[in-house]
């Protein structure tokens, strides 16, 4: 990697990040109106923040001057993609991509009358009638084996599979079990297979812990997000040391702020704030999108990914490094929880 472009990479994870740890700050003084941070009061302080992330957005949106888009032409009839997530925002968006690129896309979606409506839109948008609609609530791990299931019984090869997800129940145990029973299937896409993780720069706050759900102190929002986010980029990581010979990529990635539904509904006064600064959907989609076309051998497993590059998993002096047995003890405490064998 030239000097030049692993800069502009640091630059663009430094401003993900910085923004994600001004967003932190600013969500949680609304939250506690009382604290004084920085020896400032808090209506000047949270005015800084809320200015400063708007700056971040605006230089955040430049992402897109250098990509190829020659990079994301490719045309991949005959593949196999499955998206959960796929009714609205990035999830809609990548299961769109992926189908106006020709794949077979299957949209994993918990609500069917939304779910039956993405379908109708994006058939209609590119064209692409080998679109499909499987209803599957991601939070129950027994609607997770039933979905396996059916997929086992169209023994069809899945080259990719991308998630996007919201909670702990969905976006850390939905991952791990949906990953674990879709193997076998992933298996027979190999050499070509992939897992796309679609995690956050909110990680960057956060080291593993082994209280997924805080039992063991009180529940804060913004840390159970970055948390989460945190779990799947190791998970991406342990998954990738130990499939490194059964011909399947894992990445994770961060989509940068986008405008979505799950913004819109999680954080509305965010959203309201930061109307038209976001990106888009489908900038968010873009290296979810970049990821699944590109050849293998141009890719890491087990890394993390930005606009189109790899990026660092860790921010200097943030103390967010972890151990082999913190993952493997959070992997263990996953298999007990979706009940899954050796």
């Amino acid at each position: 990697m030239q000097p030049r472009t692993s800069l502009q990479i640091h630059i663009c994870v430094s401003v993900s990040a910085l923004t994600m740890f001004l967003l932190k700050c600013a969500i949680q003084n609304a939250l506690h109106a009382e604290a004084l941070v920085w020896g400032l009061p808090l209506m000047s302080e949270l005015h800084l923040t809320v200015s400063s992330v708007c700056i971040l957005f605006q230089i955040d949106r430049e992402h897109s001057k250098n990509f190829k888009p020659e990079d994301v032409q490719t045309r991949i009839e005959g593949k196999n993609c499955v998206v959960t997530g796929a009714n609205s925002g990035i999830g809609y968006a990548t299961a769109e991509g992926l189908a106006s690129r020709g794949a077979t896309v299957y949209l994993v979606c918990r609500n069917k009358e939304r779910g039956e409506a993405a379908l109708s839109k994006i058939q209609s948008m590119t064209g692409n009638k080998s679109v499909y609609l499987e209803v599957c609530d991601l939070s129950s791990v027994s609607e997770i084996k039933s979905l396996a299931s059916r997929f086992y019984s169209k023994d069809v090869p899945v080259h990719v599979l991308t998630r996007y997800e919201l909670n702990f129940a969905v976006n850390v145990l939905g991952t791990y079990t949906t990953t674990e029973l879709m193997l076998p299937l992933l298996e027979k896409a190999a050499p070509d297979a992939r897992v796309i993780t679609v995690s956050s720069g909110g990680m960057y706050t956060a080291p593993l812990t082994k209280d997924l759900q805080f039992s063991d102190s009180n529940f804060d929002g913004v840390e159970q997000y970055a948390r989460n986010k945190r779990v799947q980029v190791a998970l991406t990581e342990k998954w990738a040391e130990m499939y490194n010979n059964e011909g399947i990529g894992f990445y994770s990635m961060h989509p940068g702020w986008a405008e979505t539904p799950g913004v819109a509904k999680s954080l509305p006064s965010f959203s309201k704030s930061f109307s038209g600064k976001l990106r888009s959907s489908e900038e968010g989609a873009d290296t979810i999108i970049w990821l699944a076309l590109q050849a293998k051998e141009k890719l890491a497993s087990g890394s993390f990914y930005f606009d189109r590059a790899e990026a660092p998993k860790h921010l200097t002096f943030a103390a967010t490094r972890d151990s082999h047995a913190a993952i493997n003890s959070i992997v263990a405490s996953l298999r007990s929880l979706s009940a899954l064998s050796l």
